[in-house]
């Protein structure tokens, strides 16, 4: 797998079209990282690692509102084949502040508005509104 971060992002779109609670994704430190982010900013409930099989995997429980997904549009900026940083005064922000962008800063993996409280800059993971 090329892009760990990618597929992870992706199988949360496809579970959500679909209408599922929770969906499961191979485990990583940076998928925990990203979901961290995205728990904290309300965009889904919470995740927990499982380890019943022999490679150990993230439950993500999603969230909806009305039957809607919270999550509208989830967007990979930087890719493997083309990476994207911005200093802390370029970090997009996502429809006027409605959304977060994603930043991996030297201080950790935190939403754009942290990055910019911390005047830190990084690689742009993904936006999500």
């Amino acid at each position: 797998m090329n892009d760990p971060l990618g597929d992870m992002l992706t199988r949360i779109r496809n579970a959500q079209m679909r209408g599922k609670s929770t969906v499961r994704t191979p485990a990583s430190k940076l998928r925990a990282w990203v979901l961290d982010v995205l728990a904290d900013e309300g965009y889904i409930r919470g995740y927990e690692k499982v380890e019943d099989s022999q490679h150990p995997e993230i439950e993500i429980s999603l969230k909806y509102f009305d039957g809607t997904p919270v999550i509208r549009e989830l967007k990979r900026v930087s890719k493997p084949g083309r990476r994207v940083y911005m200093s802390v005064g370029d970090i997009p922000s996502v429809r006027q502040g409605l959304g977060v962008s994603i930043v991996s800063t030297s201080k950790g993996v935190m939403s754009d508005a942290a990055a910019r409280s911390n005047n830190v800059g990084g690689e742009v993971l993904c936006t999500v509104f």
